[in-house]
């Protein structure tokens, strides 16, 4: 071996880039010793049953500690999944679904409560079962009254830890899980601006709505005792006859396409407002005559100025005409015929029809029979 003389200054240079070689090699062993023995939770997560209310509570809760509505949705479950398995749940950050907030960073788009409650099904159900989950949810916040009386009934209990609004709240039914449909209808309702108090402790009261749905479909699921109720939207599901996939096969919905797009086939009927003074509640009247051949009257009474919507169904739940077409009425009682006629202005069969008054918070369905 050759003998070689170092000085002090080139002996303390090697010996800092060996100790630094000998660090970095440690390090990747360690690395390589740690992807080794990596847990990986394979997909779908696992579920033990919650408490809903319990959901409620911290959804509420935490949309008001910064996590907005789809956070506060997802991290309300997550967590109580957490307190029950924590691995892999504790290893789940609820911000990944901040960006739902406002609609999508404020969009306005998909609702951040739904948003929330599909990214939990989606982790914990298999794809084939997620569908039918989600479709169950999202179908209730379409057509539930928001905030809920049991979202209402919480805070005048005084149960909620963020006492910013106390109380019963205005409800309003959105028709949609679109974040701008849904806030701007209750706005309307509850004559408030989007930054006012009463309306962000609105979405904290529906954050809280939808995780206790959530809860309850997919407590239901696991126990193998869920039943699925809903139904696609009927304005949708005749949209859908000829733009779905037996016809043009250009659309995609489960939504009513009318807020956005209007209704080319229809021509709604006259509406006779009669001086009977302002009523006290929502109303809608048995038709007369009923049955009838070949029209029929429908009264019907709004307390207050409201959008309403008067439309006639039959037995399968396929819109044959929207005799009033979202028109903003005042305060009083209305009268609006019906011909017998659909859309298109053909006569319709002997049976049995249905006619569904819709305002901003309030929905009720009668039958009519039609004879020939």
């Amino acid at each position: 071996m050759k003998n070689t003389t170092m000085d002090r200054k080139t002996f303390l240079a090697n010996t800092t880039k060996i100790a630094v070689g000998a660090a970095v090699g440690v390090a990747g062993l360690n690395a390589v010793a740690g992807e080794k023995n990596m847990k990986v939770t394979a997909w779908p997560w696992p579920y033990a049953s919650l408490d809903a209310e319990a959901a409620r509570l911290k959804a509420h809760h935490l949309y008001w500690t910064d996590k907005d509505c789809a956070s506060g949705v997802f991290g309300a479950l997550v967590e109580l999944l957490a307190e029950k398995t924590p691995d892999p749940w504790a290893n789940m950050p609820m911000e990944v679904m901040l960006f739902g907030r406002g609609g999508g960073n404020g969009w306005g788009t998909l609702c951040g409560a739904v948003n929330g409650a599909a990214a939990v099904i989606s982790l914990v159900a298999t794809k084939a079962d997620s569908g039918k989950l989600i479709n169950e949810v999202w179908g209730w916040a379409a057509t539930e009254k928001f905030p809920t009386d049991a979202a209402n009934q919480a805070s005048i209990d005084g149960k909620y830890v963020d006492k910013k609004f106390e109380g019963a709240l205005p409800q309003s039914i959105s028709g949609s899980v679109i974040c701008h449909a849904s806030v701007s209808q209750w706005c309307n309702v509850a004559g408030k601006k989007v930054a006012d108090v009463e309306r962000k402790e609105r979405c904290a009261r529906l954050a809280g709505d939808l995780a206790a749905k959530t809860v309850e479909v997919l407590n239901a699921h696991f126990a193998s005792t869920f039943t699925s109720t809903y139904v696609r939207n009927a304005y949708a599901a005749q949209c859908l006859t000829c733009h779905g996939p037996s016809v043009k096969n250009n659309v995609m919905t489960e939504m009513n396409c009318e807020p956005c797009h209007g209704d080319p086939h229809n021509s709604p009927e006259p509406v006779e407002e009669h001086g009977f003074g302002t009523p006290s509640e929502f109303k809608l009247d048995q038709n007369y005559p009923n049955p009838f051949n070949p029209t029929t009257t429908i009264r019907f009474s709004i307390p207050a100025q409201q959008k309403v919507s008067l439309e006639i169904y039959d037995i399968t739940g396929q819109m044959v005409k929207k005799l009033v077409d979202g028109e903003l009425l005042s305060a009083g009682t209305f009268t609006a015929e019906w011909n017998g006629k659909d859309v298109l202005g053909s006569s319709v069969a002997s049976g049995t029809y249905f006619a569904r008054l819709t305002t901003d918070n309030f929905m009720r369905t009668i039958k009519l029979n039609m004879v020939k």
